[in-house]
């Protein structure tokens, strides 16, 4: 049984190596290069994966997050970029991106990100328990989901979030007061 996917990539050979590797592992992928070609083959083709780059040539894809899991709320929505940051990464969830990946990115770790139920561990609306998260809990919490796809793997993580590994261990030694992360 095939899965359709739809892939929103401005870059045609990333794109076509990305659906190249995909196909072999029972994808149908449909590429688009636009937010507009995207919205509209989500209407047509109603894939159950979307793959979105976020800077396109013109544009960026955070703005059609929420209108793509509107039209497609079971779909898995994963956002990659090769300009990776945790405050784009939080907006992106917030948004209603499942997951977020940083380029360049091996067919496994994708996969995975496919793969893997919805794992967003940051609530959509910014609320733990009736409690707003400060801008640290909720980059912890990130830190925390990025870690657990690694499985625990610092190295990976801190390579994920393009951020030194020194700094990454400095980040989890300082857990946010008040929070409570939930797997």
């Amino acid at each position: 049984m095939t899965k359709e996917l739809l892939l929103v990539e401005d870059d045609t050979i990333f794109a076509n190596t990305v659906m190249r590797r995909l196909t072999k592992h029972g994808f149908n992928c449909l590429h688009v290069d636009s937010n507009s070609e995207a919205l509209l083959a989500c209407h047509r083709h109603a894939p159950e994966y979307i793959l979105l780059d976020m800077k396109l040539a013109q544009e960026t894809t955070l703005g059609i997050i929420a209108p793509l899991r509107k039209v497609r709320p079971h779909s898995r929505i994963i956002l990659l970029t090769g300009f990776a940051s945790i405050a784009t990464a939080v907006d992106a969830i917030k948004l209603g991106a499942d997951d977020y990946l940083s380029k360049p990115l091996d067919t496994q770790t994708l996969l995975a990100a496919l793969n893997e139920s919805k794992v967003s561990t940051i609530s959509t609306d910014t609320e733990l328990e009736g409690e707003t998260l400060s801008a640290e809990q909720a980059q912890w919490q990130y830190i925390q989901q990025v870690l657990k796809a690694n499985n625990g793997n610092i190295s990976a993580t801190a390579r994920q979030l393009s951020m030194h590994r020194r700094t990454l261990q400095r980040k989890l030694q300082k857990k946010p007061q008040g929070d409570t992360v939930k797997s």
